[in-house]
C-alpha cells in the first residue's frame, strides 16, 4: 500500500473484500462522510445505493448522481470524495491490477 491507498488515507470509508486479480473495496459513505484525497488505478464501481457525491480532482469539483445499479468505468485517477446526500451511500468499487 502506498500513503495513496485509500485504505490508509480514507479508512474511514473503506473497507477490503478481496485482493487477487482484482482489489475489491466496500464502500460505505455516510451523510457528510468524506474520503481524503487517494488514488485509484483504472476501476469499476457499482452503486448498491445510489446518492450524490462531490469529487474533487486535480483542482476541479463536480456533483454527480449516482443511481442504484449504476455501473462506472473510471480512469487511474487521485480524487476526494464526499457524500452531500442525506442517507448512506453504499459502493463497491473494483481496482483493476496492472
Amino acid at each position: 500500500m502506498n500513503n495513496m491507498d485509500p485504505l490508509m488515507t480514507a479508512s474511514n470509508v473503506y473497507k477490503l473484500l478481496n485482493e487477487n486479480k482484482v482489489r475489491v473495496l466496500e464502500v460505505t459513505f455516510k451523510p457528510n462522510d468524506v474520503a481524503k484525497m487517494h488514488h485509484h488505478p483504472y476501476y469499476v464501481v457499482y452503486a448498491l445505493s445510489g446518492r450524490k457525491m462531490r469529487l474533487t480532482s486535480e483542482g476541479k469539483t463536480q456533483e454527480i448522481e449516482l443511481k442504484s445499479g449504476q455501473v462506472l468505468f473510471l480512469d487511474a485517477q487521485d480524487h476526494e470524495a464526499e457524500n452531500i446526500g442525506h442517507t448512506t451511500l453504499d459502493l463497491l468499487v473494483m481496482e483493476l491490477k496492472q
